[in-house]
């Protein structure tokens, strides 16, 4: 008996809570037209798309469904879509980045990022390991200025060292600058592993 479990390849995986705005970022940049709603797991398959930066300048974008506590252990729709995550080589994590209503903790936007990144680590130490950049979403229902504030307050409280960015999915705004990162980013790591595969010995 053979048993055949289809992952899909992409150079950019989305990643986050249910209703972040990633299924939103996927139709603002690409031609994809993922099923768009405001409940939670609207996406039930992970839809990929291409996003096109500039002329011969694209990379493959692949949004999963949202991640819940557990999903390393298969809650939600869990484990049958981290393993999607494992085919990307950078992770977009997007941030619903409006503030917890009536100061509810379990709405804690810092805690929510640490809970998706402790699944992501459940899963998978290399997958935990690899680039990630947070996608500050939904910045089109404050001023800028209160945004920026609001995702340094976040970045700073997680000691966050990597990228980060500001967007608004449904505005599109921002999300030019954020693609641009993305396909030179995608870019240098071709390179990359071009320059490794022609310095390796040949198998004679």
């Amino acid at each position: 008996d053979l048993r055949l479990e289809l992952s899909l390849m992409a150079d950019v995986g989305l990643l986050g809570m249910p209703n972040a705005g990633k299924s939103t970022l996927l139709a603002a940049v690409s031609a994809a037209r993922p099923k768009i709603a405001d409940y939670p797991f609207t996406t039930l398959y992970p839809q990929p798309g291409v996003v096109s930066v500039a002329a011969m300048k694209s990379f493959v974008m692949v949004d999963i469904p949202g991640l819940i506590e557990g999903a390393a252990e298969g809650a939600g729709l869990g484990i049958r879509f981290l393993k999607h995550l494992q085919r990307t080589r950078l992770l977009l994590h997007l941030v619903d980045m409006l503030p917890p209503p009536d100061g509810n903790k379990k709405a804690d936007v810092a805690a929510n990022i640490r809970k998706i990144n402790r699944e992501l680590k459940k899963f998978s130490e290399e997958l935990a390991g690899r680039e990630q950049w947070l996608v500050f979403n939904k910045a089109d229902l404050m001023s800028s200025a209160e945004a920026e504030t609001l995702a340094e307050k976040i970045v700073t409280k997680l000691r966050w060292k990597g990228r980060w960015f500001v967007i608004s999915a449904v505005a599109q705004k921002g999300t030019l600058n954020l693609c641009r990162a993305a396909q030179k980013w995608v870019d240098q790591q071709s390179k990359v592993a071009k320059k490794d595969a022609e310095d390796e010995p040949d198998a004679d």
